[in-house]
C-alpha cells in the first residue's frame, strides 16, 4: 500500500515530464521552420510552393489576413489554413497543439506574424503527433511499467517481511504454549540486535520475572501454611485433651493458652492480608510526610508498649511522599523488632542524605550476622531462638517494611555498627528544593 501511494504520484509526474519533453522538442522544431521562412518572406524570395528546411516539418503555411493561403508546403497544397490562430503585433510567435485541423490527427504548431502592419501574412508550421508521442501510448507505457513495478516491489516485500516476522511467529507459538502453571519456558531469541531480537529479549525477561514472582507467591502460601498448622495443631490438642480429660483440666488456664494460640494465627492472617495489599494501596494518593514528625508520632502512639527507652536525632523538615499508614507501620516494625532485641536502649535517627531522606532506627543487641543480613528480609525468616515464637513475631514484620519502602521506590539494609542491629532506611525527597 505504502509502495503504491509512492509509485504513483511518481508516474504521474512522469507522465506529466515525458509529454512536455515531447512538446518541447517538437516545438522547438516548429519555431525554427516558421522563423526560416518568415526569413525568406521579408527577403522578398517567397515562392507559392514552401520547402521545409527542417526534418520531420512538412506542413508549412503562410496565410494572409483574409485567411487566403498565399504559399504552402507540399504537403499542404490545397487545403484550409491550419488555424484560426493569429498572433498580435505585441506576442508575435504562439505555439498550439489542435486535434480538429485539417490534417488527420493531432498536430503540434507554432504560428508567427511575419510582420507588425496590420495585414502580414502568418506562417504555420506544424508537425504530425506521432503514436509514440501520444499522451495515450505514454500513458499507457508508464502505467504499465509502474504496475509492474508495484508487484516486483510488492512481491520482493511479501518475502523480506515473511522472512523478518518469521521468528516473531515463533515467539508466539512457544508464548501460547506457556501456562500460569509451567512459567519456565522462555521463546527463541534470534541473533542479532534488531527489533525483533529485542523483542525476544523482553519477553524472556518478563517471564523470567513472572516465573520469580511466581514462585515467590508459592512459596509464600507454603510458608504461610506451614506457619498457621502449627499453631491450629495445638490448639486443636489441647482442646483434644480437654476432651478426653475434663476432669484433669484447668478451665482458666486451658482458655489462656487458647486466646494466646488464637492471638498468634489472628496476628498472622493480619500480616498476610497486609503483605497482600501494599502494592494496592502505594497506588493510591501519596501525601507529603514529614519523617521527624511521623517518629514523634509513633513514639507517642507506642506509649507504655515499649520496655526500653528511645534515644532520638531528628533533622526538621525531611519529607518524602508516601502513603503514611505503611510508612508508620514499616517504622513500628523496625522499632517492635528494635526493641525486641536491644539489652538497654533503641536510637532513631532522621537526616537528609544527599537526595534522599535516611531513617535509622538501631539496638544495643546481639546484632545481625553478615551472611544473614539480607535473608532477615525474607518472609516467616528467623535467624536464632532470639527469634523464635515466644517473643511475640510472626516472622512478617521486616518483610513488611521491606515491601512498603520497595514500594515507595526506596531501598533498606542493614548497616555497619559496633554493636547490635543498624536499620537504615532510605526513600527519595519529596521535591528538588529540599536537595
Amino acid at each position: 500500500m505504502i509502495t503504491a501511494l509512492l509509485l504513483i504520484p511518481m508516474a504521474l509526474t512522469m507522465i506529466t515530464v515525458i509529454e512536455q519533453a515531447f512538446s518541447d522538442l517538437a516545438w522547438h522544431d516548429t519555431r525554427e521552420e516558421v522563423t526560416a521562412v518568415a526569413a525568406v518572406i521579408r527577403a522578398g524570395r517567397l515562392s507559392s510552393v514552401v520547402i521545409p528546411v527542417i526534418p520531420g516539418i512538412d506542413v508549412v503555411q503562410v496565410v494572409g489576413p483574409d485567411r487566403r493561403v498565399i504559399a504552402a508546403s507540399p504537403a499542404a497544397q490545397g487545403k484550409p489554413a491550419l488555424s484560426t490562430i493569429r498572433p498580435g503585433p505585441d506576442d508575435p510567435i504562439q505555439d498550439a497543439q489542435t486535434c480538429h485541423g485539417p490534417e488527420p490527427g493531432c498536430m503540434r504548431l507554432t504560428a508567427l506574424r511575419v510582420g507588425a502592419t496590420p495585414n502580414s501574412p502568418v506562417v504555420y508550421a506544424g508537425l504530425r503527433a506521432p503514436s509514440i508521442q501520444s499522451a495515450g501510448f505514454v500513458t499507457a507505457a508508464v502505467v504499465a511499467q509502474t504496475g509492474a513495478l508495484i508487484a516486483l516491489v510488492g512481491w520482493i516485500s511479501w518475502r523480506v517481511i515473511g522472512q523478518t516476522l518469521r521468528p516473531v511467529d515463533a515467539i508466539r507459538c512457544e508464548l501460547a504454549q506457556i501456562t500460569f502453571h509451567d512459567l519456565s519456558g522462555r521463546v527463541p531469541q534470534p541473533p542479532g540486535d534488531d527489533e525483533v531480537a529485542k523483542l525476544a529479549r523482553t519477553a524472556n525477561l518478563t517471564l523470567g520475572r513472572l516465573e520469580h514472582a511466581v514462585q515467590v507467591r508459592r512459596q509464600l502460601v507454603t510458608d504461610a501454611s506451614h506457619e498457621l498448622r502449627t499453631p491450629l495443631a495445638g490448639l486443636r490438642l489441647q482442646l483434644e485433651e480437654a476432651q478426653l480429660h475434663p476432669q484433669d483440666t484447668d478451665l482458666e488456664e486451658l482458655l489462656g493458652r487458647l486466646l494466646g494460640d488464637t492471638g498468634r494465627i489472628q496476628q498472622i492472617v493480619t500480616d498476610l492480608l497486609y503483605l497482600a495489599g501494599i502494592d494496592a494501596d502505594a497506588a493510591a494518593i501519596r501525601e507529603r510526610v514529614d519523617v521527624a514528625a511521623l517518629v514523634r508520632a509513633e513514639l507517642k502512639h507506642r506509649n507504655g508498649r515499649d520496655r526500653l527507652p528511645t534515644e532520638l536525632a531528628l533533622q526538621e523538615g525531611v519529607t518524602v511522599d508516601a502513603v503514611p499508614h505503611q510508612l508508620s507501620r514499616a517504622l513500628s516494625n523496625l522499632l517492635d523488632n528494635a526493641q525486641r532485641h536491644a539489652e538497654h536502649m533503641v536510637c532513631v535517627e532522621v537526616c537528609r542524605e544527599g537526595d534522599g531522606a535516611l531513617l535509622v532506627v538501631a539496638d544495643d543487641g546481639a546484632g545481625i550476622a553478615e551472611p544473614d543480613r539480607e535473608r532477615i528480609f525474607e518472609r516467616f525468616t528467623r535467624l536464632d531462638t532470639a527469634r523464635s515464637r515466644d517473643r511475640g513475631g510472626t516472622g512478617l514484620g521486616l518483610a513488611i517494611t521491606s515491601d512498603v519502602v520497595r514500594a515507595h521506590s526506596g531501598t533498606i539494609e542493614v548497616g555497619q555498627s559496633i554493636a547490635g542491629a543498624r536499620f537504615e532506611l532510605r526513600l527519595p525527597l519529596a521535591d528538588a528544593s529540599q536537595r
